[in-house]
């Protein structure tokens, strides 16, 4: 006090604050009863699941059928319990489709090769040349023991089906999409107007119909295009197909990490005399493509559920299989649900797999920045 004036209390740097509510029940009070409104919303919320989640559970767990039974065991507790004998009895169908029956170790093996490809490539360590040739190797395994030959019996793709091929329509299309849409997104943004107009057009057209209809045209029309006497396999025609139509969205996702990259890193690279694919490769595109996982990650899961709908095209895929394993066998029909539900399982797993995947690789390549 000085002058008999009097001067509020300065809080000074070491001054204690005043406790924060910490601990399950203060994250509780902070997040969910907040307000009034929240805690009617929450209270409601808890009322809502704890109906639910109990009848769930024991439908799906604790009154289920589980295992090899037959089908009079999942009669018997009919509305009571779900029957998972239904996946047990339709698996081998479910997860190769019309593959035959006395070879299915080769599509089973093949799904573990293409499954190992992807764990490898999540490893940074071994992001390098090396890469390149596993990946050069297990793409001949995968299509040897699925064609045959060398030793093997031969099997045309149109007895291709079930997992396998959902894996292979995504997995190549991915790898096949990928560059083709980087390339896309660079000649959208070129300075030359003729690549330019027709990086335009096609992203626009292509991205403006359903994949249904691009599938479509891709049966159709290869085989007007083609020679007299050539054929394409429908397989190969749909891998086309969604390859295609994949870039078109990819190339907006990398265009729009292009665009947010800053003027400097441009006119630094310019600076420095790169030529235009050096300082797009070694400056320009990692940071741009850092930033586009989010959007890229989108389009790679969208892409591995729309594989679903080659089924237009007459090829089994995953989905398909599934459906028809149950539809085709009147005295497991009933039990469609379960069969959808492990379906639904095994593309969450997988699509789960590929979102948490992203989620760690933009923290790792932020903390690489910061270092």
């Amino acid at each position: 006090m000085a002058n008999g004036s009097m001067t509020p209390p300065v809080a000074t740097l070491g001054a204690p604050r005043a406790p924060r509510a910490g601990g399950p029940l203060g994250w509780a009070r902070t997040h969910l009863f907040s307000t009034p409104g929240d805690t009617v919303i929450t209270l409601l919320t808890l009322a809502i699941l704890l109906y639910i989640v109990p009848k769930a559970l024991d439908w799906l767990l604790f009154s289920a059928v589980w295992g090899r039974q037959p089908v009079a065991a999942c009669d018997a507790v009919r509305g009571e319990g779900a029957c998972w004998a239904v996946v047990w009895e339709k698996f081998r169908f479910m997860m190769f489709g019309v593959y035959p029956f006395d070879q299915q170790w080769r599509p089973a093996l093949a799904i573990v090769v293409l499954c190992g490809l992807l764990v490898v490539s999540a490893f940074k360590a071994f992001w390098r040349p090396l890469l390149a040739a596993i990946w050069i190797a297990g793409v001949a395994v995968t299509f040897w023991l699925m064609g045959g030959g060398l030793g093997l019996a031969p099997v045309r793709t149109e007895q291709w089906g079930g997992l396998p091929v959902t894996l292979i329509l995504a997995i190549f299309g991915i790898g096949f999409a990928f560059p083709l849409g980087i390339l896309l997104a660079l000649g959208r943004r070129s300075s030359l107007p003729i690549i330019r107009s027709l990086s335009v057009v096609y992203i626009e057209v292509v991205r403006g119909v359903p994949l249904i209809t691009v599938l479509f045209m891709a049966s159709v029309m290869f085989a007007l295009l083609l020679p007299e006497g050539m054929r394409i396999e429908q397989l190969l025609r749909a891998q086309v197909a969604i390859i295609l139509f994949v870039a078109a969205y990819l190339a907006e996702a990398v265009r729009g990490g292009l665009q947010a990259v800053p003027k400097g890193q441009y006119e630094a690279a310019e600076a420095l005399g790169l030529p235009y694919w050096k300082m797009m490769g070694l400056i320009i595109l990692p940071q741009a493509l850092k930033i586009s996982i989010p959007p890229i990650v989108n389009s790679f899961i969208s892409l591995f559920k729309d594989t679903s709908l080659v089924v237009i095209i007459g090829l089994y895929d995953f989905a398909y299989a599934v459906k028809k394993s149950v539809e085709t066998d009147f005295s497991w029909k009933k039990y469609f649900i379960e069969a959808f539900l492990f379906s639904i399982l095994v593309y969450w797993i997988f699509c789960y797999a590929m979102s948490k995947y992203s989620q760690w690789l933009e923290k790792d390549l932020a903390r690489g920045t910061h270092r």
